[in-house]
């Protein structure tokens, strides 16, 4: 595979060089003087567009995924304003492209929700505690991450019953360590910023001394959701030979899915090996020394499912040498009808580029491809990953998490965009702050109408549902303030 050169990037890249050239200060003052074009009171404004349809935006961005698919991720969109949150980022694109913009570029997360922030394997074996999502990544004004993370604290925060008091204190939390961190990274050498990053260690800093020791568990656990784990889990013996485990509907066997499964197995190895092109020449000697065992379809996610992914199992020396590999499709970010295409002519391409410049630490077997008209990237699957569970969080510690996520937020956007001029923009005052305090209570009240409507279109037999029984038995009921 031959990767396609990116439309643009010389010159995208001409232009930041020459804004580079400038002094800190003289950035700074770049971005103070945004202010005057956007004020930093004005992103506390939110005011749905008349033209605005919820549901036609679900609709659409249901387009090119696997019909059988689709009621299982409505399913899951069911549960509650905040998985409903999570599915939902088509709308909120389109919400976003509503507002005020800074005008100051960053790479963005282009889904970036604190569920989106998480643990997993640095390649020395550390636990790291990153963003982990970027199927819609895409450059854009850096406020639009910093909104959608905003808000998803407060739906957070409510769908755990906390009180709107403690939802905005969390908020606050997250934007200060924000602005503070920007300030920091602003002065600081651009290598310094990019290779800064965040223990999950961290994370046991964050809760009280009587919880530390489950916090502790909960770390070791996610250590151990390694791939001789993924091996335990998700493949056995068939007929003597090692296979995956035909689980419907969330992993189908190739074979079980129709006739033309050999056809299907032969294009998904082929894929697997053509990806490798993508990879640097020390990871492919490394790759090379494994071969595809077996492949199956896996649902993933909220907003994924019914996109196409495959899992592979591949082989080193033996079956105590094993590797998964997850293949997922990648269309083209729900960004772009607002922010312009990729410089990419690929998404997969388009994905790992982002991710490669967000993380402060990346997958070895990241990776892209191409086939048949569709776009893929590649990852390694059950690499030590993990997130915190939200569902019943304290005050105290949505306090710490947030303010965690807003600081892992502002070294992503500081390695891929320009801190000094957002670190200007923002100031020393608490201003920016206030403004999307107030913009997340007012998100977060959409939200909850949005999710309302979806319910009402459920009821009315307008949107087709299906819950699995392993999506059912991870149901459980809610904290209440």
């Amino acid at each position: 595979m031959v990767a396609r050169k990116a439309r643009a990037l010389p010159d995208r890249i001409s232009r930041l060089s020459e804004i580079q050239r400038l002094t800190p200060e003289e950035r700074y003052e770049l971005g103070r003087a945004q202010r005057e074009v956007t004020p930093r009171s004005a992103h506390a404004a939110w005011e749905p567009s008349p033209q605005r349809d919820m549901l036609a935006l679900l609709e659409a961005s249901n387009q090119g995924r696997i019909p059988a698919l689709i009621p299982i991720r409505h399913g899951r969109m069911l549960t509650s304003p905040f998985t409903f949150y999570r599915g939902a980022p088509a709308v909120m694109s389109y919400d976003l492209a509503q507002t005020p913009s800074s005008g100051l570029i960053v790479q963005l997360c282009g889904d970036c929700h604190i569920s989106n922030f998480g643990m997993f394997a640095s390649p020395e074996r550390e636990l790291v505690f990153d963003l982990n999502d970027f199927d819609e990544t895409l450059p854009g004004p850096f406020e639009w991450d910093v909104k959608r993370t905003a808000a998803s604290i407060v739906v957070a925060a409510r769908n755990a019953g906390l009180p709107d008091k403690q939802a905005r204190a969390a908020v606050r939390a997250a934007l200060q360590l924000y602005r503070q961190k920007m300030n920091v990274f602003a002065a600081q050498g651009h290598l310094d910023t990019w290779y800064s990053r965040t223990d999950a260690n961290t994370l046991l800093q964050l809760v009280e001394k009587q919880d530390r020791k489950t916090a502790q568990s909960n770390l070791a656990r996610v250590q151990e959701k390694d791939r001789l784990q993924a091996f335990a889990k998700l493949t056995e013996v068939v007929d003597g030979e090692r296979r995956i485990k035909h689980r419907p509907p969330l992993i189908f066997r190739l074979e079980e899915l129709n006739h033309e499964a050999a056809d299907l197995r032969a294009w998904l190895i082929e894929l697997a090996n053509a990806y490798i092109e993508s990879l640097a020449d020390s990871h492919k000697r490394l790759l090379s020394r494994y071969h595809v065992v077996d492949v199956a379809h896996k649902v993933v996610g909220v907003g994924s499912v019914g996109t196409r992914c495959f899992i592979a199992y591949l082989e080193g020396n033996d079956e105590g040498d094993p590797l998964f590999l997850q293949i997922k499709q990648a269309s083209a970010s729900l960004l772009e009808p607002y922010l312009g295409r990729s410089e990419y002519e690929h998404s997969g391409q388009r994905v790992v580029v982002g991710q490669r410049l967000m993380q402060a630490t990346g997958d070895i077997f990241l990776g892209y491809t191409h086939s048949q008209g569709d776009d893929y990237y590649v990852r390694q699957l059950y690499d030590m990953k993990g997130s915190a569970s939200l569902d019943h969080i304290s005050a105290l510690y949505l306090d710490r998490y947030a303010a965690l996520c807003g600081a892992v937020l502002a070294r992503a956007h500081a390695r891929a965009g320009d801190a000094a001029q957002i670190a200007g923009y923002l100031g020393k005052s608490d201003r920016f702050d206030e403004a999307l305090v107030e913009f997340a209570i007012r998100y977060a009240d959409q939200n909850e109408a949005d999710y309302a409507a979806f319910q009402q279109a459920v009821q009315d037999g307008q949107i087709e549902v299906r819950v699995t029984d392993e999506d059912q038995s991870k149901r459980k009921p809610k904290a209440h303030s």
